[in-house]
C-alpha cells in the first residue's frame, strides 16, 4: 500500500513538474529566444535614453519598458492572450459564401492552437514551442482549401484567455487614446501668438512638407500607399497623430512607426541645430523680432470654433484629432470650466500618456520589428523631421526677406508639431547669436500651427487612402 502511494506522488510529482517545464516562457514562447533577447536589449536601450539622456521621457520610458515585457519569452500568452487563427472573408468554399469566419465540418475554424490541430487532425506534440506549430497548421489549411489562397486572409491573434493588454489595445485599435491626447493638448495650447501673427500659418503649413516627402520617399522603395501616408505622418513631429493615422492605414507598421516617432521628437534638439545653422545666416539668426500684440479674450474663443467648423467642412476625416485639440483649449480659454481643464491637462493626459506608451511598445514584438521594412522606417524617420525643419526654415527665408529682416528665419524650423521643444530650440539657436533676441513667443506662433498642420495632412492622407 505504502509503495502505491509512493509511486502515485512519483507519478504527480512528475506531472507537476512536466506541467510547470511546458509552462514557462522557453516552451510557449512564439519567437526565438535569441529574437527576444535582442528585442529586450533594444527595449533596455530606449530607457536609458530616457532615463539618462531624459529623452521625451514621458513616453519612452513607458514604450521601451512595455517592449521590454512583452518580449519576455512567454509573456504575450499572459498579456494578450492564448494565440491562435482567425480567417477573414468573404470565402467561397464548395459554392457557399461564408463571411467572416472559415467553417470546417461544422466548426468554427478559430481557436488556439490545441484546438485547431484537434480539429484539422493534427499531431499536437506536447513539449514544443507553440511557434514550431504555426507554420504546419497554415500549411494544413491551405492544402485542405487550396482554391482560397487570394481569398482569404488568415490573421494570427488572441482568441482565448483575452490578458490585461489585449482590452488595454482597443483604446489604440479604436483610436480612441489619440484624441484624448489631443483634449489634453489643447487645454495647455496657447494659440495667442498664432493669432497675433497669423502669417506663422504659413510656416507651419510649410513644415509638413516632411510628412510628404517621406511619403514619396516610401513610395519608390516599395510600400503601399496605406504604408507609405503611415510613415510620412513621422515627419509632422506628432507622436498621437502618427499612431491614428498607422492604426487606420497600417496598423501592421505601428511598432516602428510608434518608436520612430517619439525617439526622433526626443533627438529634436540634436537633429534641428544643424540644420538650422547650415540653412541660415548668422545675420539672419541675430534678427531681434518686435513683441506681439495683445490678443483679447474674444478673439482666442472664437479661434477654436471657427478653426473646427472651416476646416471640419472641408476636410471632416480631421475632425477625430483637431475637434478634441480645439475643444480642449476652448475650455481653457473660456475660463469657465478650470476643473474639466486642469482634468484635461493633467489626470487624463497622464493617465493616457501611461496607458498608450506601455501598450505601443508592448507591440514591438520580435517577429513585427526585426525585419527590413521596421529598418527602412526607422531611417527614413530621419529624413521626415529634416525635410519638415527644412519646409519651415525656407517658408522663414522668404518672409524674412519679404519683411526687409523683420521676421526671424529660425521660427520657421518651429512649424513641426513637437510643442513646445521645437519652439524652444528656434529660441535657443537665436540666443547664440544674440543673447537678448527672445524668440519663444514668435516662434510658438509656428510651433502651435503645426499642431494643426499635422492634424490637417493626416485628415488628408486618410481622406485618399482611408
Amino acid at each position: 500500500m505504502f509503495s502505491i502511494i509512493t509511486t502515485l506522488q512519483s507519478g504527480l510529482m512528475t506531472d507537476s513538474i512536466k506541467n510547470l517545464w511546458l509552462s514557462t516562457g522557453f516552451m510557449t514562447s512564439l519567437t526565438p529566444i535569441w529574437q527576444n533577447l535582442i528585442m529586450m536589449v533594444i527595449a533596455c536601450v530606449l530607457i536609458y535614453l530616457a532615463v539618462a539622456k531624459e529623452f521625451e521621457p514621458n513616453l519612452l520610458l513607458a514604450i521601451g519598458f512595455g517592449m521590454f515585457i512583452i518580449n519576455i519569452p512567454g509573456a504575450y500568452n499572459v498579456l494578450y492572450g492564448t494565440p491562435g487563427y482567425t480567417f477573414t472573408g468573404p470565402v467561397e468554399v464548395d459554392g457557399q459564401m461564408i463571411n467572416q469566419v472559415l467553417m470546417y465540418e461544422g466548426q468554427k475554424l478559430s481557436g488556439t492552437i490545441t484546438e485547431l490541430s484537434q480539429i484539422l487532425g493534427l499531431n499536437f506534440k506536447e513539449g514544443t514551442s507553440l511557434a514550431s506549430q504555426l507554420g504546419s497548421i497554415e500549411e494544413t489549411i491551405r492544402d485542405i482549401f487550396p482554391d482560397i489562397q487570394n481569398k482569404i486572409v488568415i490573421s494570427h491573434e488572441a482568441v482565448s484567455d483575452q490578458g490585461l493588454f489585449f482590452y488595454l489595445y482597443k483604446g489604440v485599435e479604436w483610436v480612441i487614446y489619440p484624441p484624448l491626447i489631443f483634449l489634453g493638448i489643447g487645454a495647455m495650447t496657447d494659440f495667442g501668438p498664432l493669432i497675433a501673427n497669423p502669417k506663422s500659418l504659413i510656416m507651419g503649413a510649410a513644415a509638413q512638407l516632411g510628412i510628404f516627402v517621406t511619403f514619396i520617399i516610401a513610395i519608390n522603395i516599395g510600400f503601399t500607399g496605406e504604408e507609405a501616408a503611415a510613415t510620412g505622418i513621422i515627419g509632422g513631429a506628432d507622436g498621437p497623430t502618427a499612431i491614428y493615422v498607422t492604426v487606420k492605414l497600417a496598423a501592421h507598421l505601428l511598432p516602428a512607426i510608434s518608436v520612430a516617432a517619439y525617439s526622433y521628437m526626443a533627438l529634436i534638439k540634436v537633429i534641428q541645430p544643424p540644420i538650422m545653422k547650415l540653412m541660415t545666416t548668422k545675420k539672419e539668426r541675430g534678427i531681434v523680432m518686435e513683441q506681439l500684440r495683445p490678443v483679447s479674450k474674444t478673439e482666442k474663443i472664437v479661434f477654436p470654433i471657427a478653426v473646427t467648423g472651416i476646416v471640419g467642412m472641408i476636410l471632416p476625416s480631421a475632425i477625430p484629432l483637431l475637434g478634441m485639440l480645439m475643444l480642449g483649449n476652448l475650455m481653457k480659454e473660456s475660463e469657465v470650466v478650470p476643473r474639466l481643464t486642469n482634468t484635461a491637462k493633467n489626470e487624463l493626459i497622464n493617465i493616457i500618456t501611461i496607458i498608450l506608451g506601455v501598450i505601443v511598445g508592448s507591440k514591438a514584438t520580435a517577429d513585427v520589428f526585426l525585419n527590413t521594412k521596421t529598418l527602412l522606417i526607422i531611417l527614413i524617420g530621419v529624413f521626415a523631421f529634416a525635410f519638415g525643419t527644412t519646409g519651415g526654415l525656407l517658408i522663414g527665408k522668404l518672409m524674412s526677406k519679404l519683411s526687409k529682416g523683420k521676421i526671424n528665419p529660425l521660427i520657421g524650423s518651429a512649424g513641426v508639431s513637437a510643442v513646445p521643444m521645437a519652439a524652444r530650440i528656434s529660441h535657443m539657436v537665436g540666443q547664440e547669436e544674440n543673447p537678448s533676441n527672445y524668440l519663444l513667443m514668435h516662434a510658438m506662433g509656428p510651433n502651435v500651427a503645426g499642431v494643426i498642420g499635422s492634424a490637417v495632412a493626416a485628415g488628408v492622407l486618410l481622406a485618399i487612402f482611408g
